[in-house]
Parts: structure tokens; sequence; C-alpha cells
């Protein structure tokens, strides 16, 4: 099979050929129909030897949606032919953390003593979904999708489900009264912005420096949309201040000046990792009962619900789909902040149609 794979550190992946893999025990092999692509991949790839305790080469996708083709010999055959999107984050499911729900922090998954990160599931350690074909460990992952396409449900694997974490998370701060900012109106944004509309938050102020981003944000519901922070300041002040702010971009222009934007008692979401800063302290300068929290990911629960929010039409990813043999290319403009929405590679005819194909010739 085709699969695009990273094999040095540091390096754009490549489209090469590689065995497609054979379900044993629990697992279950999909057809990949869909593949989601994500900033954290570009770090991946740009880390040095010894960041990640990840043998290369490597296959990538951690956005994925998929057909089940064939199970291993424990594995339940009733899933297949099953649609599904699978949960990227492969917990041990015993340690506390997971007998708690909270999988997504997982024991198994903490960075090694020395440093490295820990595999985490496909595409993070694991072989991904940007190939023809991927492995999934169990059912345990899988999220079967109903009536919603592949490329509509591969983005809710990261991008919805770590936005319906975040705002989850913070519950306690959302509700009709909620001054929420949303800085970043990409991938995980307008997915966001979309689930606190649904939560009923009407007072939602966007942040992006791209034009076509601000106007999606305005179609998606934000009362206002700006190119920076500071251009947002007075629009949020004059709302009282932000109870929440949903940092996507994390980067050093907007860490530091969206904290200063928080109402007393507001909480500063740091999702994105582009390597901003903030010091913390009671002596700051910043307001009376502030908070911080860094989310990662989510658990299985928080992706149900964003399937079942896209099921109902109440959650929808703007998508641009590619083939497989173009993946290199639109990481690249995945780099360059170029594309809006979520890039979504879809790999060639599936496997059962060629079958067909075939057969009626």
């Amino acid at each position: 099979m085709l699969a695009v794979q990273l094999t040095a550190w540091g390096e754009s992946p490549q489209l090469r050929e590689v065995p497609t893999p054979e379900p044993t025990g629990d697992e279950l092999l999909l057809e990949v129909g869909a593949v989601g692509l994500c900033r954290s991949d570009l770090h991946v790839m740009d880390a040095g030897a010894g960041r990640f305790d990840y043998t290369l080469p490597l296959t990538l996708g951690h956005e994925v949606a998929g057909t089940v083709v064939a199970v291993g010999s424990s594995a339940d055959e009733a899933w297949v032919g099953e649609s599904a999107v699978v949960h990227g984050i492969w917990s041990c499911r015993r340690c506390r953390n997971c007998l708690r729900g909270r999988e997504n922090y997982c024991l198994r998954l903490a960075p090694h003593a020395d440093g490295r990160l820990a595999r985490i599931g496909n595409g993070l350690g694991h072989p991904g979904g940007l190939a023809e074909f991927m492995l999934v460990p169990s059912a345990d992952v899988l999220v079967p999708i109903g009536s919603l396409s592949h490329a509509e449900a591969a983005p809710l694997a990261d991008a919805g489900l770590t936005a319906c974490h975040a705002i989850r998370t913070n519950a306690d701060l959302v509700d009709e009264h909620t001054v929420a900012v949303v800085v970043g109106i990409g991938g995980l944004g307008h997915l966001a912005l979309q689930i606190l509309r649904e939560l009923g938050v009407t007072r939602i102020v966007a942040v992006d420096t791209r034009a076509e981003s601000l106007d999606l944000a305005l179609t998606l519901g934000a009362l206002s949309s700006h190119p920076t922070l500071d251009d947002a300041t007075s629009a949020i002040r004059a709302l009282g201040g932000a109870d929440l702010v949903f940092d996507f971009a994390g980067a050093p222009t907007t860490v530091g000046p969206a904290a200063r934007l928080l109402a007393p008692g507001g909480r500063m979401v740091m999702v994105g990792s582009g390597g901003g800063r903030l010091t913390i302290g009671k002596d700051v300068g910043l307001v009376n009962g502030w908070q911080v929290n860094a989310p990662f990911w989510g658990t299985r629960a928080d992706l149900e619900a964003v399937v079942d929010l896209a099921t109902r039409g109440r959650l929808h990813a703007e998508t641009a789909t590619y083939p497989l043999s173009e993946a290199a290319d639109v990481y690249r403009l995945l780099r360059t902040g170029s594309i809006a929405g979520r890039a979504v590679i879809t790999p060639s005819t599936p496997q059962h149609q060629r079958i067909e194909k075939e057969t009626a010739q």
C-alpha cells in the first residue's frame, strides 16, 4: 500500500510503498477514507532526534476516519463494514486517570524520565492514517459515525475533539452570559466557535490575521472579528472583559496580550503550542482570581459528543480535500498558514470499489 512517512527528523515526509498490515488478536484493520492534517504533525517533523520516543520511518496522520475491513482473531467481526472515526489516544485503560474517564491524561502516555515524549496513538508514535490502510489496537478507540462522510468525520478526531474538551473542562463559565474570545479561527477555532454557540454563548469575539477566517467567524455567529488582539481590545473591554479566552494559536503575540483582557475570575485556556509564554503569579498585574489551564486533546466521550453534534447538523468542519500523493505539498501550505479550516487527505479509490470494478471487467 501507499503511505506518507516521516523518514528522518527535520525533513519533509515522503510517499512510500509499504506492506499492508494484517490484524491479529483484538486489532481491526481500517480502510482509510479521510485524514485531517494538523499542525501537531509539523511539530513532530521539526523535532530533533531524541525528542520523541518514536521509531522512524513513521506513517503520519492522527485524524482518521475509515471503514473496518478486517479484524483479528479475538475481535468482534460485527465491526466489519462499520464506518468510524479513530480516537487517537491509545491509553492503558487501567491507570487512575483512565478509570476516571480521563484517558487523554493516561499515566502511561506521560513523558519519560529522560524527557522524551511517549507514543500516544496513530500517527504519534504508532503507524498513522496517511495510508490506504491502518491498524487500530481494539474497537475501544473507534466511534461509529453513522451518516457522516469520512471527510466530515476525520477533523472531529482532533480539531473537534480538542475544541470540545477545552470548552467542556471550563463548563462552569459557559452560559448565556459568557464573554468568550476565540484566538485563531483555523481548524480548531472555527469548530470551537460553533460549539460555544450551540451552548448558548452569543458574545464571542474572534481574532485571526486572515481575512477569510474573520469572515468565516462572522458567518458562524461571532459578535465581532478582529485581525489582532490590540484591535479587539476595545470590543472586549466594552463587554466587561473576557470570561474565557481560548487561544488556539498560543503564540508570543497572543498569550500575554490575551491574558490582560480577562475579566475578574476569568480564565486563559491555552490550546495552541505556538511558543507563547505566560508568567504565573498573583503580582503580575492581572485581574483578581484569574486562572490559566492547558488542556490536552480529549476523551472518547468528548469524541462521541462532537460526532453526535455533527450527525445532528449542529457542527460542521470547513474542509478542503486533497489526494494522498499531495500530502507533503499540503503540509507546506499548512506551515505557511494559507489553509482556512481543515485540510483533509482522501486516499485513492477504496479497495472494495476496486475489487467490484475488477470483477465487473
